[in-house]
């Protein structure tokens, strides 16, 4: 279902090595997102005056520290390019079972657009473009958020393990910019991953990995402080990095290899620089991810021959309510609050969202 607009210059990384910076947080969030742009040569990747999109995670709106992007990076980030850059928009969409707009309030990055004056847009009701894909590996076509077709776009994923794709960052932080209904592409997550990619493509990335999500994310996860940005202008190379120091190995992470031949950027550790505090000899061991109740029960209907009528009729609806009411029961008589309170009480993060 995508491809970039004919009259916006095409962004491929076509150098044979990529740069990924980490740095720890020492003095402050904003300053660590600086200077790990610094060292990403973010300069080199946003054109001069261009209007820029920031991406942000908003995947979940019973607010989990670690589940979202943190407001202070999405600041670090307003602060350090406002006076390059054009006009500043922040981005993101609803799902069938997220309000997006209450995530943003909930994050506090609603204060941060008003106070730099960048325009939040929700792109769920924002015009689309259908942009044709001759590579598609899921798609033919693609419908598009126009936003993103006329704008310079840095993702600012948070660092989290994920169900379905084992690690979700700068790649999988696109899957927001796909219409509303996308769960409907789960069986083919990887192949419409790079798909949507090679149609809405990131030129900088910046990871916020202040507060992580590791266990059954990406909702339903453990918040766990890794005290670290890291960027790059090769998304797929920040991604492949952060697969390693989470553990992980990213030859058998399929949408990041996917990516990788597409040419969207590197997927090899070999051909990757990694500058800043970290090597890639850090390993956070994060807990991987497995299925809950919710994402086990829509794969096993996905895959059944009555999957029609949970999908395509007014079942659907009672789908997303008992979905719904599983996340409220999980996050105020299970666990979430317990850690959201935890990680807002006792760490340096905890006032961002005060």
């Amino acid at each position: 279902m995508l491809r970039p607009h004919r009259e916006r210059r095409k962004h491929r990384v076509a150098v044979q090595r990529s740069t990924v910076s980490i740095v720890r947080v020492k003095d402050g969030v904003h300053e660590a997102v600086r200077e790990a742009m610094r060292l990403a040569r973010w300069q080199e990747f946003i054109t001069r005056g261009a209007d820029v999109s920031l991406k942000v995670n908003l995947g979940f709106d019973l607010f989990l520290p670690g589940a979202v992007t943190g407001p202070w990076v999405v600041e670090g980030v307003i602060q350090t390019i406002r006076d390059y850059v054009g006009k500043i928009y922040v981005v993101e969409s609803d799902q069938v079972v997220v309000n997006v707009e209450k995530a943003l309030r909930q994050t506090r990055i609603d204060k941060v657009c008003e106070r730099y004056g960048a325009q939040w847009v929700n792109m769920t009701n924002s015009p689309a473009r259908i942009v044709p894909l001759p590579r598609g590996m899921a798609f033919r076509e693609i419908r598009v958020p126009e936003i993103l077709l006329r704008t310079e776009m840095i993702t600012i994923p948070a660092i989290k393990t994920h169900n379905k794709t084992t690690i979700t960052g700068a790649i999988k932080n696109q899957w927001g910019c796909l219409p509303k209904l996308r769960h409907n592409y789960h069986l083919v997550l990887n192949d419409a991953l790079a798909d949507i990619n090679t149609a809405a493509t990131p030129r900088f990335a910046v990871m916020d990995a202040t507060v992580g999500l590791e266990g059954d994310s990406p909702k339903s996860g453990e918040p766990r402080v890794v005290d670290r940005v890291l960027a790059s202008g090769d998304f797929v190379a920040l991604d492949t990095v952060v697969a390693k120091i989470l553990g992980f190995e990213p030859a058998e992470i399929q949408h990041i290899q996917n990516c990788h031949s597409l040419e969207l950027g590197i997927g090899r550790l070999d051909n990757i620089d990694v500058v800043g505090d970290d090597t890639l000899d850090l390993n956070l061991r994060f807990k991987p991810a497995q299925h809950n109740l919710v994402s086990w029960v829509e794969l096993a209907l996905r895959k059944s021959f009555v999957k029609w009528l949970f999908f395509d009729t007014p079942i659907f609806n009672l789908c997303c309510w008992g979905a719904r009411l599983w996340y409220y029961g999980w996050y105020y008589l299970v666990r979430g609050r317990k850690m959201r309170d935890d990680i807002i009480k006792n760490t340096r993060y905890g006032a961002q969202w005060r």
